[in-house]
């Protein structure tokens, strides 16, 4: 099948722009995600390492109130809460500014493939803060252990996710001990935590059905025992806290008297290698680009390049866009999610830096976070490990639904000073591909705000191609 511009950017990008022309066959859009990420530095985002000496210093602040309330000192008391609100009320100020950055990134990119991938990959691996700060943090924990990551091997992903202090965190790994370890000695109380051992199993790469047991999830649990962060100094690996001696995962011994690091690359290493990684990361890549129910033929494709090259994604993604599964428009295509559907709005009406940065934080929440809250989809805050869902019944209900129509209808003349013609609208925002109904429609709307909201909310506007 050939290679398809429009469905290139609305199935495999952030959607079809005013201004910026598709990419023009799938070699150029390897080559972009191969070269400079020109939207994240164009539009920074800081990386989770240097959010650190932040919660470090939360964390002092806690501890001072904690004493402060001990010695009753109600003056040190005030002192110290008045300071974490103060941190709490900077940092939910940066997280719009943080969203700001992703959104125009989307807006404004050539390379809306990395783009979507990002979005990607950063669900496949969900971590999210359980603590105050911690809470805003999840796009610097994206940008530090995701982003950099999207067109290399699969390998260093998982090992900058399972290292990262908000993945450690999020399950709990901080309260994961050596059954065995000289710490147990000395505290009893002290246990095996297999929240990270059994999400590193189910869903970053064997799948829920992949060949493991309950026995494996221990001991690769215990095996992760060791890994841990600190405010101070974030990532680093604590031997009186691993179980020492050998665990066996899937038939093969790791570990021995001394736990190391180096343990814990080895068995991350094999699970890329291990088949059925290969078959769920391609099936959940063909879902989440292509459909719900992805040709298997495309999923065996994908799975075979996975396999051969140990995990390099670039030739995955490229197995992917040259298979001609992904190009047929057989199916609805993929319902957009709140995410997709607003900013690819955006995308398709002009909407770009010039006009987002005019937006105070409060309005810019009011017009685009908030939204897509009431769509579904609360930025940044998944309901659990697995991420957001991609069946498109989850995001086809009486209230989101509802949700997109007012944001389409109220949205864009807030944000525009003038909007387009709906007659050009429609070409921009669906291609050579738009339906005859949708033409007339918008043609023959009384004023351009409807005949806009008609495109935005219509059914081929709403899926990804």
């Amino acid at each position: 099948m050939a290679f398809d511009p429009t469905l290139a950017d609305t199935r495999f990008g952030c959607g079809l722009s005013a201004v910026i022309a598709p990419p023009r066959g799938v070699e150029e859009m390897v080559s972009r995600l191969a070269g400079e990420d020109e939207m994240g530095a164009r539009f920074p985002i800081p990386e989770f390492s240097e959010f650190l000496p932040r919660f470090a210093a939360f964390q002092e602040a806690r501890k001072a109130r904690k004493a402060a309330r001990r010695d009753g000192d109600a003056a040190a008391v005030r002192d110290a809460q008045d300071a974490l609100r103060s941190m709490v009320r900077e940092v939910r100020r940066a997280q719009t500014d943080w969203a700001r950055q992703t959104v125009l990134r989307r807006c404004e990119t050539h390379d809306g493939f990395r783009e979507r991938l990002v979005q990607f990959w950063g669900d496949h691996f969900t971590a999210r803060g359980k603590a105050p700060l911690l809470r805003e943090a999840q796009a610097l924990y994206v940008e530090e252990s995701i982003r950099p990551h999207v067109s290399g091997r699969f390998g260093e992903m998982l090992y900058a996710v399972v290292t990262s202090p908000l993945m450690l965190h999020y399950l709990d790994q901080n309260r994961s001990f050596g059954p065995n370890s000289a710490i147990a000695q000395r505290k009893p109380q002290a246990g095996l935590n297999e929240n990270l051992a059994r999400e590193l199993l189910e869903l970053h790469t064997l799948g829920v059905d992949g060949s493991y047991g309950q026995n494996d999830v221990r001991a690769l649990a215990e095996l992760l025992t060791g890994l841990r962060f600190t405010a101070e100094q974030g990532f680093r690996f604590h031997p009186k806290l691993a179980e020492p001696g050998q665990a066996t995962v899937l038939g093969k011994r790791y570990g021995g008297p001394e736990p190391a690091l180096s343990d814990i690359r080895a068995v991350l290493d094999d699970l890329v290698r291990h088949p059925a990684t290969a078959r769920h990361i391609a099936r959940k890549l063909a879902v989440h680009f292509v459909a719900d129910q992805p040709d298997p033929a495309l999923v065996a494709a994908m799975a075979a390049r996975f396999s051969e090259t140990e995990g390099d994604l670039i030739q995955v993604y490229e197995a992917m866009l040259s298979h001609p599964a992904a190009w047929r428009r057989d199916g609805p295509g993929n319902v957009k999610q709140p995410l997709a559907f607003v900013t690819s709005g955006l995308r398709a009406l002009g909407v770009g830096q010039a006009h987002l940065r005019r937006m105070d934080r409060r309005g810019f929440h009011q017009r685009l976070i908030a939204p897509m809250e009431v769509m579904g989809q609360p930025w940044q805050e998944p309901e659990g490990p697995d991420g957001w869902a991609e069946a498109d019944s989850h995001w086809i209900t009486p209230q989101g639904m509802a949700a997109r129509l007012q944001w389409a209808m109220a949205a864009p003349r807030l944000m525009l000073p003038r909007l387009p013609d709906p007659r050009d609208f429609v070409e921009h925002a669906l291609g050579s591909e738009a339906p005859e109904t949708v033409r007339r429609a918008a043609g023959a709307s009384e004023t351009r705000w409807e005949g806009v909201g008609l495109v935005l909310i219509s059914p081929a506007f709403q899926r990804h191609g």
